[in-house]
């Protein structure tokens, strides 16, 4: 697997790069059977959330992806009749934000490690938590800050015009 695009945070009035998936566990557990469609090696769950944390609750406050019939995805079309931000009280669980410069680049899912990761512990859709994590210090002054993406395969919509299944 493709190193993934992360979702996004916004926490603390700062936007970050966001190593967990919390509408995953939401997506598992629903009787919704709503699908998304990769359109890329770097984004396999075939979404991107945007995320805040306010007043020590974590929201979904926008969403966009595709969907296996190629429509065009976003937050009311998976939370109907929520258009503008969800409290996630179905997620418990460590949200994990890298910080500083990469050590080591893993080409598969959010492996690779950077100097330091902030982890947020919520507990039903509250923040119970929060710690630093020391990973290293790079050495290397030309190493890239923050977390990215090094490369990704784009694929065409499987229920594009013209193509049967």
């Amino acid at each position: 697997m493709t190193a993934q695009i992360t979702e996004k945070l916004i926490y603390e009035g700062e936007r970050y790069a966001m190593c967990t998936n919390p509408l995953d566990v939401y997506l598992s557990l629903s009787e919704l059977g709503i699908e998304f469609e990769s359109t890329s090696t770097a984004l396999w769950r075939g979404y991107v959330g945007t995320w805040e944390i306010k007043d020590d609750r974590l929201y979904l406050i926008k969403l966009n992806g595709t969907l296996n019939d190629g429509s065009e995805a976003d937050l009311e079309t998976v939370f109907p009749g929520y258009p503008n931000r969800v409290f996630a009280h179905w997620f418990s669980g460590e949200v994990r934000i890298p910080q500083g410069k990469i050590l080591n680049y893993v080409h598969m899912g959010y492996g690779s490690t950077y100097e330091r990761d902030l982890l947020i512990t919520i507990a039903d859709g509250v923040v119970t938590r929060s710690t630093v994590q020391e990973n290293g210090v790079s050495d290397d002054p030309a190493a890239k800050e923050g977390y990215s993406i090094g490369a990704m395969t784009t694929f065409g919509s499987n229920n594009a015009k013209g193509i049967s299944e």
